[in-house]
Parts: C-alpha cells; structure tokens; sequence
C-alpha cells in the first residue's frame, strides 16, 4: 500500500510540473498566410478594390473567360500570368495580351455586353474577383478610382487600335520585328535579351499567323547572325533588318 501511494503521488507531482511548465511556456501562434492583396504591383487604390473581391486560385491551362458569354465579373491579378485571346472555327488563336500582377481583366463587359475575349491562365494564378454592385459601391466611395479605369480602358482601345494597324500595313516579318524589338531589354555588352520565355507557338498566336511562318523567319534570322538563343530565351545580336 505505501508502494502504491508514493506511485500515485509521484504521478501527481509529474502532472503538476508539467502543467505548471505549460502555463509558463509561452503560447504558440501559427504564422497567418500572406495577404495576396499585398503584392507590390498594385497600386493603392486597387489593392483597396481587390480586398472587396473574393480570392480565388487556379491552375495552369485554367479557361476564366469564354468569349461571348455573358458576365460583369472583374478580374484582378494578384499573381501568375493570364493571356486574353480569341478562337476562330479553324482552331488559329490570336493573342490580344498577357498579363500580370497589378494588372486586371473582364472590364470590357461590365455593360451587361458579351465577352470580348477568352482569358486563360498561363501559369498557376490567384486573382481577386469582383461584379459590378462591388466595383459600382467602391467607386461610390473613392472617385478617383473611376479615372483609373477609364484610363486603363484607354489604353487598351489605344493597343488593340496599334494591333489592327500592324496586321494591316506589316506583313508577317514586319509585325516579327516590331514583336522582338518590343520585348527585347539592353544588355551591358550592347545585345538585346527578351526575358519572358516565348515559344513559336505563343508568337504566332501573338502575330496572327502559322507557328510554321515563325518558325521560317526565326530560323532565318539566326541564320543571319541576327538573333540567337540562350537556354529557353532569345537574343538580339544586332538590329533586325528592316525588312526580310
């Protein structure tokens, strides 16, 4: 029996420490996710706007807008890379734009019109988005955000304006040229580098033309001695000739 209670007892006393540890330890709190609103491409007024949104994430290859369709949802990027884009009956895509963080899409159908493009995701993408009663209240409450709007549906009018005229006054190594120069960033040791990776397929998509085109011009231009390419990207030796 005295075995026995000193058992018991040195049971308790091990609770008693143990608990008493527990409330002096200090507690544990898990590390809250980062805010995705956060990212430093947005500007102020617009991270205000993708707060009101709901989070959503998607993956590579994700179809978020079919043209045609109906809808008034916004689209805000908060990361990965989306590409707006249309089909014609005989499969061929042309690609409108990409775009990234701090960047937004759907806004052209916030009218109550059909959708004017098909957007995808080209990489693994979390946007915040929003309808129109949540942009309409927002705009309510900060004005100047309506400027910014207009003004982003400015520019891209101004872009798809200079898109028309390239497909009707340049032919296909005209619009080529004006592409690479376009995406090409000066190196130190005077060549220009295109740092997104872009394969023939997404250029021909870009240009409204055969990948096969592509492939032809861009094979000749190394031929050349105009262009060359390092691992998945491609580098400007020296100016592209005017024309080919």
């Amino acid at each position: 029996m005295k075995r026995a209670a000193q058992i018991t007892f040195a049971a308790r006393h091990r609770r008693l420490c143990l608990a008493r540890w527990r409330l002096r330890r200090p507690m544990y709190t898990p590390p809250s996710p980062a805010d995705p609103t956060d990212h430093p491409a947005l500007s102020d007024s617009l991270r205000l706007l993708a707060r009101r949104g709901e989070i959503r994430r998607y993956r590579k290859n994700t179809v978020l807008i079919e043209e045609d369709d109906v809808g008034d949802t916004l689209y805000i990027i908060l990361s990965g890379r989306l590409r707006s884009y249309s089909s014609g009956a005989n499969g061929r895509e042309i690609t409108y734009g990409v775009y990234g963080p701090g960047e937004y899409l759907g806004e052209m159908s916030l009218d109550g019109g059909r959708r004017s493009a098909s957007v995808e995701s080209l990489q693994a993408s979390v946007c915040s988005v929003l309808g129109r009663a949540t942009l309409e209240r927002h705009i309510a409450e900060h004005p100047a955000f309506a400027f910014e709007l207009m003004a982003k549906i400015i520019r891209r009018a101004r872009a798809a304006t200079l898109s028309a005229k390239q497909l009707a006054l340049n032919d296909v190594y005209g619009r080529l040229q004006l592409q690479l120069n376009s995406l090409a960033v000066a190196q130190p040791d005077g060549t220009h580098r295109i740092g997104e990776r872009l394969t023939h397929k997404d250029m021909a998509h870009r240009l409204g033309c055969s990948r096969e085109m592509v492939s032809r011009l861009m094979k000749d231009l190394s031929s050349g001695a105009y262009i060359a390419q390092d691992g998945p990207h491609t580098v400007l030796l020296r100016p592209l000739p005017a024309r080919w």
